[in-house]
């Protein structure tokens, strides 16, 4: 990276995100290769690592974004609502999006990362597409807005992640919503045959890394960003139940549509669209990214789940 964006060693990496679930990840990713990183945030934590300066605020205000890239070879941009209402969501995926990467282009920051969602694509089933292989058809007001936000991105000169589940210590949902779903619908949800797009939390991280980073032949755009081998559901439940983490479902192989009918009697947080996100095919094709990174994968996200498995125990109350 150019000399006035920091040293080829010591590059400055504005991060948005950081004290999140991926932020966090990320962060510590960074920190590893050496690298300087400044990272926004509402309330910066007290027990901060070194090496990195904190930005207090957030993506509404200009001279915080100004002051967030200024010197920056590289923006992560991490930080996004996953939840909430079309006004919420619009402020920080849309134009909060749209104002950092106006200040990220103004501060001539070269290198882009902006983290999005395979949940863009909508309700499925989908099974091995390639990007945009179907029109993105997002049916929550936070994928909605994270695919506008992408937009923006893209005009920057980006690279566009789409991963899909995301797992890991600091994981609040996938497997929290797996052990409830398990409760509700004890079966073999369609033999548990459905193929996952999944990726464990430290490999998108060092993708993440390599892409703010590295020299590489990754061409700027949108990308699907899991592992290259989908999961089956089944074998998920199965590692999960291996780990004491679940119960293990040895019930009959039982079809969407009675899936959906055990699901509605026993009524609980997870919506039937979100069941359907991890009971049926949601496999976007993702192995590109990864070899024009030269970014090895690592052995995938089942392989990670034992080291996870001490956060998910405290998560279901199972310390």
């Amino acid at each position: 990276m150019a000399t006035e964006h920091g040293t080829a060693a010591r590059p400055t990496v504005a991060l948005t995100g950081a004290t999140g679930f991926i932020g966090s990840g990320v962060l510590a990713a960074l920190a590893a290769r050496g690298v300087r990183v400044r990272a926004l945030a509402r309330k910066p934590p007290q027990d901060a690592a070194p090496g990195t300066a904190w930005v207090p605020g957030d993506l509404a205000d200009p001279a915080v974004l100004e002051e967030l890239c200024t010197g920056a070879g590289a923006l992560v941009h991490l930080a996004s609502r996953v939840a909430g209402g079309a006004e919420e969501c619009e402020a920080v995926n849309d134009r909060g999006t749209a104002a950092l990467m106006a200040a990220a282009t103004r501060a001539g920051v070269r290198r882009i990362v902006h983290l999005s969602t395979a949940a863009v694509y909508g309700e499925g089933p989908h099974a091995g597409i390639a990007v945009d292989e179907v029109t993105p058809a997002p049916l929550s007001e936070a994928s909605r807005t994270r695919l506008l936000g992408e937009r923006h991105a893209l005009a920057a000169g980006g690279y566009v992640l789409r991963p899909g589940l995301v797992t890991g210590t600091g994981d609040r949902w996938v497997v929290p919503a797996l052990a409830e779903l398990v409760r509700r619908v004890p079966a073999r949800w369609e033999g548990g045959e459905a193929r996952l797009s999944v990726v464990e939390r430290t490999d998108l991280a060092r993708l993440v890394t390599v892409l703010a980073l590295d020299d590489h032949a990754v061409p700027p755009g949108v990308h699907h960003a899991s592992h290259p081998d989908p999961v089956r559901a089944g074998d998920l439940l199965d590692a999960l139940a291996a780990l004491g983490l679940l119960p293990a479902l040895d019930g009959p192989a039982v079809p969407w549509e009675e899936c959906r009918r055990l699901l509605a009697a026993a009524p609980g947080r997870v919506s039937e669209r979100q069941f359907a996100l991890i009971a049926r095919d949601h496999w976007y094709r993702s192995e590109e990214i990864w070899r024009l990174a030269a970014c090895p994968p690592g052995p995938g996200p089942l392989a990670g789940l034992p080291e996870a498995a001490a956060w998910y125990r405290r998560v279901l109350g199972q310390a």
